[in-house]
């Protein structure tokens, strides 16, 4: 029923109908079994390097151990945004195996995501943690709590509302850079893609349907990020 109902589309046969359900299956678990894994490990990831680099930037630097922590997290920072993810993708998966370092698909994978994620994240956190006002900082001295305490209970929870949206955007867009994993083996959705038209040649069918794909996962996790940005401001003052 299926078949019939995909071959009453424009330019679709009976057997192009079939390539399209036969294909979905491998896609789905392509998404499910790599990308959306390597997209939450390696976002999770990202965000702890991004509130280190984001910490060591906005600490005073007092002393010379600092100030070079500041200047490395400056540089890593440049780089890694001056540079393309695939770039940084192929030195991990293809050039570290040179220097004597090799590593398995997804390791390699995870590592220039998780990079790549912590680099932009750093800049969001550090702009949410210093659009928090001063009043604050001294709202937790006031009650007896030390800088760190204040930084953990009132500063960061109010710097994480500030930064759902824009991190939100940054995994919508590592689920899509995901797709780059196939390029060093990892057979994740785009991957399976790849496989699939090897064998039937029906590109365009094969890589819309995909695109689909995504875009669905997509349209949900903007919908989750739409719920969150609603629960998180329900509790604030308008």
């Amino acid at each position: 029923m299926l078949t019939t109902l995909l071959s009453s589309l424009p330019f679709m046969t009976p057997d192009r109908a079939q390539i399209v359900i036969s294909s979905f299956l491998p896609m789905v678990k392509g998404a499910i079994y790599y990308s959306i894994p390597l997209a939450i490990v390696s976002f999770f990831l990202g965000l702890v390097i991004a509130l280190v680099v984001a910490l060591i930037r906005i600490v005073p630097r007092t002393t010379p151990v600092h100030q070079l922590l500041y200047g490395m997290a400056g540089v890593y920072i440049s780089a890694i945004r001056g540079t393309p993810l695939l770039v940084q993708l192929f030195i991990i998966f293809y050039g570290l195996p040179s220097l004597g370092l090799k590593l398995d698909p997804v390791p390699s994978a995870i590592i220039a995501f998780s990079l790549n994620v912590g680099a932009y994240a750093a800049e969001t956190v550090r702009a949410a943690i210093l659009s928090i006002p001063k009043g604050q900082w001294e709202a937790g001295t006031s009650v007896g709590l030390g800088y760190m305490q204040t930084f953990r209970h009132v500063i960061l929870p109010q710097a994480f509302r500030v930064s759902i949206p824009p991190l939100s955007n940054t995994f919508i867009s590592l689920v899509k850079d995901t797709s780059l994993a196939s390029l060093v083996l990892v057979t994740e959705l785009f991957k399976q893609a790849q496989i699939i038209t090897a064998r039937n040649y029906e590109f365009m069918l094969v890589y819309i349907e995909a695109a689909l794909i995504y875009w669905v996962i997509c349209l949900v996790l903007s919908f989750v990020q739409t719920r969150l940005e609603h629960r998180f401001d329900r509790h604030i003052a308008k």
